[in-house]
């Protein structure tokens, strides 16, 4: 983040996280999370990004300042720090993977696609990003045959806002939207800009790019207004579809495994019911509005936004770095 950003943010006039108070039950609560942990020998950090460390401005998403400086004082204590994202690769790379490559200064652990696609993010010899795919977990062809019926189904029944979002493996190929209306094309590519290609042609040549390569997520969306919603109540206007018992909690599994992390000595932020994850670390964060119903293993705090979070990370990472300071035995003169 550039200073003029940082100004722009209204960064000015948020105080240093380290002179924030916290209230006395979430200082009860790290310090107790601590004492019944070893986090700082075999715990990790594990968090969505939006809505949870992130925040968009002006177009552009940016890691909230205070969240920076949080991140860094975890990064310090020499623990692994692990995102886990709905995001596809490239999203988080073309995004805030520089800004939070600064902080790391090394290979970034991904969890993304909801769980289906693991690897990590790191700095090629260009000075570009690249990922590197550890696992992915695809939808197998019953499970695409599936989600295509069920688009099927909505357009035999005249819905014709619906878009079909899928991810390839090749994460190359990032993200690729299809709707059935050729005019809406750029429509479509104008609000998600994000996506390398919007795409129309018929169901049967639809069927045949889906079949032909393996997938590592689909959305089907509907963009319709309520009261055309209710009556397709079996459907949700988002559904998010990976491969059985693939989620955002089995990928931070896997991933915490691959690096030696024990999950119950760990944290992890999140904000929405897709954050499965917060139920699998001993200290699950809450972030934002949602009553989300996870809990963590051993303790969960529950904190209004970005700003709270980043002041609970930074404490807990103060309370850590003490901890290990008061433990080293004196250099005798």
């Amino acid at each position: 983040m550039t200073e003029s950003e940082r100004r722009a943010s209204g960064d000015a006039a948020v105080p240093p996280v380290e002179s924030i108070v916290l209230a006395p039950e979430v200082e009860a609560t790290i310090a107790r999370f601590l004492e019944r942990s070893s986090f700082g020998a075999h715990g990790g950090f594990v968090t969505d990004l939006d809505g949870t460390v992130v925040f968009e401005m002006q177009g552009t998403t940016l890691l909230a300042p205070a969240v920076e400086q949080a991140i860094k004082a975890l990064y310090e204590l020499g623990r692994p720090l692990m995102i886990n994202s709905l995001r596809f690769p490239l999203s988080v790379m073309r995004t805030f993977g520089t800004d939070w490559y600064r902080l790391s200064n090394s290979p970034i652990p991904l969890v993304s696609l909801n769980g289906s696609q693991i690897g990590f993010i790191h700095e090629t010899a260009a000075g570009d990003l690249d990922f590197d795919e550890l696992v992915a977990f695809p939808l197998d062809s019953l499970e695409v045959e599936t989600v295509f019926e069920q688009l099927r189904r909505l357009l035999d029944a005249g819905m014709r806002d619906v878009l079909l979002f899928y991810y390839p493996r090749d994460w190359r190929q990032g993200e690729i939207i299809w709707t059935p209306d050729a005019d809406r094309v750029a429509r479509v590519h104008e609000k998600y800009a994000s996506a390398s290609a919007v795409v129309t042609f018929d169901v049967d040549e639809l069927r045949e790019q889906l079949v032909s390569q393996e997938l590592c997520m689909m959305l089907l969306l509907l963009d319709v207004p309520d009261d055309v919603l209710m009556a397709y109540q079996h459907t949700r206007r988002a559904n998010f579809f990976t491969h059985a018992g693939v989620d955002k909690l089995s990928g931070t599994i896997e991933l915490a495994r691959r690096l030696d992390v024990d999950l119950e000595h760990s944290l992890g932020a999140g904000d929405t019911d897709m954050d499965r994850f917060l139920e699998g670390v001993g200290l699950a964060l809450h972030v934002g509005p949602q009553k989300l119903p996870f809990r963590g293993i051993l303790e969960t705090i529950r904190l209004r936004e970005a700003g709270e979070l980043a002041s609970v990370l930074f404490r807990l990472a103060t309370l850590e770095r003490d901890r290990r300071a008061s433990s080293t035995p004196a250099v005798p003169r």
